[in-house]
């Protein structure tokens, strides 16, 4: 089954631009909280996804060396559909996967669990989730780390991109301010010039002009 499409999607793709944190480098913050991920749930695979128009782009990845797949049959595409915890125990038993590419062929995957990104104004920008090659489930606790864990890479997210808005505000401040000094600099010179035009001839000044203009009559 094609991953289905949220009823807000165009929004939802402009807020996660908005992050612009698509196809950046690795972090190393972002690298722990996905490396925690694993070790909690006890799972070979963990990543932080981000889901765009026609793909879905890890951030971070544990035990996989993907950088992305398509969105249609990303199991993150169901998983943003929603708020809470997204788990498929076993894809080979359900109907939405178990044709799916990534079930029937390499990472073969039998067990996911996704926690959605959630904006603070409701989006779902991807997930925190845990995979493994066998079926299970997650106990109580691990669900609870999960989510956890998927807020506090909402947080960094979040702070990564208003760092980023800061430092454009900054540099646009300095440019702002540049822009103040050169206008204020070229004020300066035109009074300058202005003065210079509208002071008294010195006397001396005006002899050496007369003479130069009786020569000139005289010839």
């Amino acid at each position: 089954m094609v991953a289905p499409i949220p009823k807000n999607e165009r929004r939802r793709l402009e807020v996660l631009w908005q992050y612009d944190v698509l196809d950046t480098v690795p972090e190393q913050v972002f690298d722990d909280l996905t490396e925690l991920a694993a070790r909690i749930c006890e799972a070979p695979i963990a990543l932080i996804t981000l889901v765009d128009e026609k793909r879905q782009w890890f951030k971070s990845k544990v035990g996989i060396t993907l950088r992305e797949t398509n969105r249609d049959v990303s199991f993150c595409g169901h998983a943003i559909m929603q708020r809470e915890l997204f788990i498929v125990p076993d894809a080979t038993k359900d109907a939405r996967f178990a044709d799916n590419p990534l079930v029937v062929s390499d990472p073969k995957i039998r067990f996911y669990a996704g926690a959605p990104l959630i904006t603070p104004d409701g989006h779902a920008l991807g997930t925190l989730c845990v995979i493994d090659k066998v079926p299970h489930d997650l106990h109580l606790d691990h669900k609870r780390a999960l989510e956890i864990l998927s807020r506090h890479v909402m947080t960094q997210l979040e702070l990564r991109r208003h760092a980023r808005e800061l430092a454009a505000t900054k540099q646009e401040r300095d440019n702002i301010r540049a822009d103040l000094q050169r206008v204020r600099d070229e004020l300066n010179d035109a009074r300058r010039q202005l003065a210079q035009l509208g002071k008294p001839v010195p006397a001396s000044r005006r002899r050496t002009i007369r003479a130069s203009s009786k020569g000139s009559r005289g010839k």
